[in-house]
């Protein structure tokens, strides 16, 4: 986040390169840098003859260098910018002669989703040296409730914690989509305000009830009767709560307990360090961890991996998915 701040501060001040080129597992970044440069590089009545989009499955890269080896029309510059790229991804190093002695009044901007090009060949270090290369990664999902407190705290909002974990675990790790929600939220919530779990169930429809976080929660305090209405309205509504989802949810939560077993120091700074999770949940591991031994918690990973075999059809074709996560719980929790 600090370098796309970094790129976005320097064309603000002029120091534009000839080259961006922005690749990557997370398009979110990647999107976010193009559109920048796509609003603000040139005026809106020069954009007309000297702004275009190229899409790489359309294009070779001849056709990108003869574009960009084009002067402007009564404007310093023009922007070029290549959507899709990675469609070029077998001939993307025939780009390196022209990223040699790029042309001085081009912007260029290369959005290469999905893949990265070999740092050890010539266009990379042509690049890196001539332009920015901008790697954009994807986020672990115990860095997302992070990245949503960040993103809202730069628009004036902050985020109750329950609220940003119902986020991630309803939305899994697509910034894209997570901040598609945001935005519905921005325009409904005042800025300056706290977001909370009321206001992400009325206005995203994630129930503030019936979700992973909460029968995590619940089986970790050993509440039998709230993960059982939970589990029921799963069952109910299997669409909405795939089993691979909540079994994946579960897996990584007492594999964390299983880690906090083994720590010596167990205070909530460093559980919240070496967990990598928000010390604000630190009680739920030091709950669980009480209410169920390492050996227990050992037993019910194996649980877990056995439960996601059959959610896979292994050993129990015909066995809906409510009943795996029935039968489960009921082993867990017994």
């Amino acid at each position: 986040m600090d370098e796309v701040k970094q790129i976005v501060t320097d064309i603000k001040n002029g120091n534009i390169k000839p080259i961006y080129f922005l690749m990557g597992d997370e398009p979110y970044y990647i999107d976010r840098i193009s559109e920048f440069i796509d609003k603000n590089v040139l005026a809106e009545e020069e954009k007309g003859f000297n702004q275009m989009v190229l899409y790489g499955r359309d294009v070779t890269i001849d056709d990108i260098v003869a574009n960009a080896k084009r002067f402007p029309m009564m404007a310093e510059r023009q922007v070029v910018i290549v959507k899709e790229a990675q469609d070029l991804s077998r001939t993307i190093e025939k780009l390196a002669d022209y990223a040699e002695n790029p042309q001085p009044s081009t912007v260029l901007v290369l959005c290469y989703k999905y893949k990265k090009i070999d740092k050890r060949k010539k266009l990379y270090k042509i690049v890196a040296k001539n332009g920015v290369i901008f790697e954009s990664k994807k986020l672990y999902e115990n860095q997302v409730a992070d990245w949503i407190r960040r993103v809202l705290g730069g628009a004036k909002y902050n985020i109750d914690p329950k609220a940003a974990q119902m986020l991630v675990e309803f939305l899994g790790t697509d910034l894209s989509k997570i901040n598609n929600e945001l935005e519905k939220l921005k325009l409904i919530i005042p800025s300056g305000s706290q977001i909370t779990a009321d206001q992400i169930e009325e206005n995203i429809g994630i129930s503030k009830e019936f979700n992973n976080f909460e029968l995590r929660k619940a089986i970790g305090t050993r509440n039998v009767t709230k993960a059982h209405r939970i589990i029921n309205y799963f069952a109910q509504n299997p669409k909405d709560n795939p089993l691979v989802v909540t079994i994946s949810l579960l897996y990584s939560f007492f594999s964390q307990v299983l880690q906090y077993h083994g720590l010596s120091d167990k205070s909530q700074r460093n559980v919240a360090g070496v967990l990598k999770i928000n010390p604000y949940f630190v009680k739920d591991y030091t709950e669980a961890a009480h209410n169920y031994p390492m050996k227990k918690v050992s037993r019910i990973i194996t649980l877990l991996r056995d439960a996601d075999v059959k959610s896979k059809g292994v050993g129990a074709v015909s066995l809906p998915q409510g009943d795996i996560l029935k039968e489960l719980l009921v082993k867990i929790m017994g």
